[in-house]
């Protein structure tokens, strides 16, 4: 089997913010002219008026990425600095409250909401989507039902979502349990080929509920747009670089899975209800608490996870020229994650002296420094 291309590219939704209150702001039109006029279509408006998404061109490696992403989060961070906005790449707003916000006037979100009624209202939230270039339909499927396994870790270390309408909900990753809520969310099914999958698409689509694949929003699909696997599962990142770490983890486990299918070999499969009790895990503690090694039988901190999936992959990083991202994955695992710097936003702030809503402002103009490290 000859060598996949294993591309990268990278989709963001950001937050926009005012930068004299912190709070939710909609995007004027001249915010989107100004960045379409630099970017053309590798940016658009979302679901909310008050969201703006970005996407990086097909990528041949982490350095390509990087630079494209750099200048994607750089323009739109100028753009929005002339209209005295910011924004953040966090997947929940610290203090925002969802009924105050108003969906983008399209078409399409207009569909969107009276389909899901009160459950898309409450769609405050921001995610990062990770495609890898495959292009074999079979190997799509037999890869999604193996990287299935990792979802979680590449959970845990994306964490960004703690706060919601001003309280800690406990959580490292609140936007999991918003986005839970609609139908066709969470862990793929386990398909044996491409024609299972198709099939079981072909259902739907036959009975007009979806008009192709790309409604179905699992933590991991084949994309309908592109020959590529598409990671859905993380909250998006503050800084770029803890991004461009999740993309080239997601682009070396491929390539070592794949590695093992030519050797006819192959990851071992667990049960989604195994593997779900790990999803939990990530979005309940981060990166604070360990997963389950179902092998080992036991609870297994993070930071020892992350090193043997380094360890895994370590010629796989070699070969797509991504050894200082995959080792940045060990530093996030021991240091924290935007989970833990956001909540120590909020202790430094009470350590000060600030009420709740000082605590919460804090932790947005944290989280406006953090979206430019490394621009």
């Amino acid at each position: 089997m000859s060598e996949p291309e294993f591309s990268i590219g990278i989709e963001e939704e950001y937050l926009l913010v005012d930068l004299d209150s912190y709070a939710l702001a909609e995007a004027p039109d001249g915010l989107m002219e100004a960045c379409a006029s630099e970017l053309d279509s590798q940016v658009s408006p979302e679901f909310l008026q008050c969201q703006i998404e970005i996407g990086t061109k097909p990528c041949a490696d982490i350095a390509a990425a990087r630079e494209d992403l750099k200048r994607l989060r750089s323009t739109v961070a100028r753009c929005a600095k002339q209209q005295n906005l910011a924004p953040i790449a966090a997947s929940c707003h610290p203090f925002a409250d969802w009924k105050n916000q108003h969906h983008t006037d399209k078409q399409r979100y207009k569909d969107l909401s009276r389909a899901m009624g009160g459950v898309a209202r409450r769609m405050l939230i921001c995610g990062m989507h990770v495609h890898v270039g495959l292009n074999d339909n079979a190997l799509r499927v037999d890869l999604m039902r193996q990287m299935t396994y990792f979802l979680p870790h590449l959970l845990a270390l994306s964490t960004s979502s703690p706060f919601w309408q001003g309280d800690d909900t406990g959580l490292a990753s609140y936007r999991i349990s918003v986005f839970d809520n609609l139908p066709r969310t969470g862990l793929p099914p386990q398909f044996d080929n491409w024609e299972d999958f198709t099939r079981s698409v072909q259902v739907l689509t036959d009975l007009e509920i979806i008009e192709d694949s790309s409604k179905i929003w699992w933590d991991l699909r084949p994309s309908a747009s592109y020959p590529t696997l598409e990671s859905r599962i993380m909250d998006v990142q503050p800084r770029l670089e803890d991004t461009l770490t999740l993309a080239a983890l997601n682009q070396c486990i491929l390539r070592m899975l794949w590695r093992l299918r030519v050797r006819n070999q192959r990851w071992r499969m667990y049960d989604p209800f195994l593997i779900g009790e790990n999803r939990w895990r990530a979005q309940r503690y981060g990166v604070s608490e360990g997963l389950i090694d179902f092998g080992a039988g036991a609870i297994v901190p993070m930071t020892t996870l992350i090193d043997e999936i380094a360890e895994l992959v370590a010629e796989d990083a070699g070969v797509l020229r991504c050894i200082a991202e995959v080792e940045n994955a060990r530093k996030i695992a021991f240091d924290g994650n935007a989970t833990t710097r956001q909540r120590a936003a909020v202790a430094a702030a009470q350590q000060k002296g600030a009420d709740q809503e000082g605590q919460m402002r804090a932790v947005v103009a944290h989280l406006v420094e953090a979206f430019h490290d490394g621009l």
